[in-house]
């Protein structure tokens, strides 16, 4: 009987993760957005996605899904170009609560329907699993159930995976500058990502919207157990100052080689998100873990 190696079993995992190219609907509804969470989604299920804002920072932070080279792109999310909007001639707008303060104004465009995924008090995940079905009920796009029970089953796999790992928390952060981190509690994305997968977020105080920022990189020194994940990006100079700094080097996770450098992940972002954490958090850790 042959046995798969953790790398091929992690490579599946990943694999089972991703909605291929070919589910996309070329002709399908022509649909845009102001916010990221719900464009991620979009690409993802296979929707005709013409426009969007800041697709340059968007493709840089979020990486994946691909954002086609046909969409436009409008601009700031808090500033978008309702004239490249009107001349992109979507048939519907997805919106979220983030920029409600849009939608009369796009509703000159095009009808526009609005789904939270961040809320105060509200489990991102369970937000993002109920939007991603409206959406693709609403397109007809049966990837979107593909997407959230895929999600579902890669989670429970890592799950089994991680079990046998160091049983040391993590705290996943990202750097504002040398000195301070925004950290990534219990309610936001990759803190749900972190309990769906059995581990444990070293950081237990509240956050606010999912993250608290800014927090002293002091902090730190009070979880010598963890593991610090951190999420690009980063200020290149407070990376260059912390390789240099007597205390960031002091830390037990620095010593002890503890530090994992994630890939760039939308921090605000749905399903995509939480499976591409997923991915890079259990790569990392199984690397670290086995070598």
């Amino acid at each position: 009987m042959a046995f798969f190696s953790r790398r091929q079993f992690l490579a599946g995992v990943a694999a089972s993760l991703s909605v291929p190219a070919s589910s996309r609907a070329a002709e399908s509804v022509r649909v845009a957005t102001l916010d990221w969470a719900l464009l991620e989604t979009l690409l993802a299920i296979g929707a005709n996605v013409v426009a969007a804002t800041e697709l340059r920072q968007f493709r840089e932070v979020a990486v994946t899904p691909e954002v086609p080279a046909t969409t436009a792109d409008l601009g700031l999310r808090g500033t978008p170009n309702f004239e490249v909007l009107r001349f992109a001639r979507p048939d519907l707008i997805f919106n979220s609560n983030f920029y409600a303060w849009a939608d009369e104004r796009m509703r000159g465009v095009a009808p526009v329907e609005s789904h939270a995924i961040y809320k105060p008090g509200e489990s991102p995940f369970a937000l993002a699993e109920q939007a991603t079905l409206a959406v693709g009920e609403r397109l007809q796009l049966a990837a979107a159930r593909q997407l959230t029970e895929e999600l579902a089953a890669g989670l429970d796999r890592y799950r089994a995976l991680l079990a046998a790992g160091d049983g040391r928390p993590v705290i996943p952060i990202n750097l504002g500058d040398a000195r301070h981190f925004r950290v990534f509690g219990s309610d936001s994305m990759f803190g749900e990502v972190l309990k769906r997968v059995g581990l444990t977020n070293a950081w237990q105080a509240q956050t606010s919207y999912s993250a608290a920022a800014p927090v002293g990189i002091e902090i730190l020194a009070s979880m010598p157990d963890a593991w610090i994940v951190m999420i690009p990006p980063h200020p290149a100079d407070a990376l260059a100052t912390l390789s240099v700094s007597n205390f960031w080097n002091a830390l037990p996770a620095v010593r002890e080689k503890r530090v994992l450098m994630l890939g760039s992940i939308n921090p605000y972002g749905a399903l995509p998100a939480a499976g591409r954490f997923a991915d890079l958090l259990a790569e990392g850790l199984d690397h670290a873990w086995n070598g």
